[in-house]
């Protein structure tokens, strides 16, 4: 590819016969310009967009909510998250999916990367994929509930369907909304920061300790940042259990060379989960579970192994591909930029 008039270019430092094989996902900032400093602006930038986009988001929530007849004190209230509400839930829905176009930015403008190279090593979503693992979320689902059903109350996050139906009312319809339309996006913007932007970070910063270490670490931190970003007063069960799915989701990136998997099974996974609150619990405690017992550690392995054996049986079936192209990376990166 020849650069465009005004463009500048950058030597691609791969290591020698890499070029040969492609680059795993978490390999793709190899790609753009060198700078061991890059990861850790654009950790630092990525967590003050986030941070400022939830400040913006919650103004326009709670104009929203003024405008709809509220007070401002009771729309600060419905947003304070002490009682979950819709409104609550839809703001934290709204500023996880404002995380990807963050994500986007941060890509492009530190590592020159567009949008298609933190979703996989192919450079753009692949929806078929993405719609195949979501059956196999369903397979996986199947097994997780039949042995659920054999062992004792897992506590918070169960998936314990006893007892009556909560009636149906004009707040669960409004979380019902919020979840149909909004928690798919939540759910992506979390696995473009932790599984996509921060698993390539990682995966740039430690090129120099061979490629399996460089996997591992792209796999496990960015799963501990994961679990410990639902709060640090967290039951040692529950965390296992976000410290697991991060495990599993981060492997799923790194076998199939993209964020279509895991964002399928975070998916499910919140759907499952807020379903159920809604028809026999509450969401206050799904959001903020504080009952964990070992007992779901079984059934969060089930869940997460079923599927990942699955998705990577399925993803060779299908010939999903997890390196890029033998000339994935090219010898040159070009960068274009508006003359003069």
């Amino acid at each position: 590819m020849s650069a465009a008039s005004g463009a500048c270019s950058v030597p691609w430092a791969e290591p020698p016969g890499s070029a040969a094989a492609g680059l795993r996902y978490d390999e793709l900032h190899r790609r753009g310009p060198a700078g061991g400093w890059r990861p850790f602006a654009g950790i630092a930038l990525l967590v003050a967009l986030f941070f400022a986009s939830q400040l913006a988001l919650s103004v326009v929530v709670v104009l929203v909510l003024v405008l709809g007849g509220d007070t401002a004190d009771q729309a600060l209230d419905k947003l304070s998250g002490d009682e979950a509400t819709p409104s609550f839930l839809a703001l934290v829905n709204l500023g996880w999916a404002a995380a990807i176009p963050a994500v986007w930015l941060v890509a492009r403008v530190l590592h020159w990367q567009t949008p298609g190279w933190v979703t996989s090593v192919v450079g753009a979503l692949r929806w078929r994929w993405l719609l195949t693992c979501l059956g196999l979320t369903l397979l996986s689902l199947l097994v997780t509930v039949g042995v659920s059903s054999l062992l004792p109350d897992q506590g918070a996050g169960s998936i314990d369907t006893n007892g009556e139906l909560n009636p149906w009312t004009s707040a669960v319809r409004d979380f019902l909304l919020v979840i149909v339309l909004l928690t798919p996006l939540q759910a992506a913007g979390e696995e473009y920061v932790f599984r996509g932007y921060l698993a390539q970070a990682f995966g740039g910063l430690t090129r120099r300790l061979g490629s399996r270490v460089s996997a591992g670490v792209a796999v496990v931190v960015p799963a501990l940042m994961f679990a410990l970003a639902h709060g640090l007063g967290q039951d040692a069960p529950i965390f296992f259990d976000r410290f697991a799915f991060g495990l599993v989701a981060g492997t799923l990136v790194i076998l199939t060379g993209g964020l279509e998997a895991g964002i399928a099974m975070h998916v499910l996974n919140n759907f499952l989960a807020f379903g159920v609150a809604l028809a026999f619990s509450d969401m206050t405690t799904a959001l903020n579970p504080t009952d964990g017992t070992w007992w779901s550690i079984p059934v969060t392995l089930t869940q997460s192994v079923s599927y990942l054996l699955l998705a990577v049986w399925a993803a060779r079936r299908l010939g999903v591909v997890h390196r890029t192209g033998p000339s994935g990376g090219g010898a040159i990166l070009e960068r274009e930029r508006a003359d003069g």
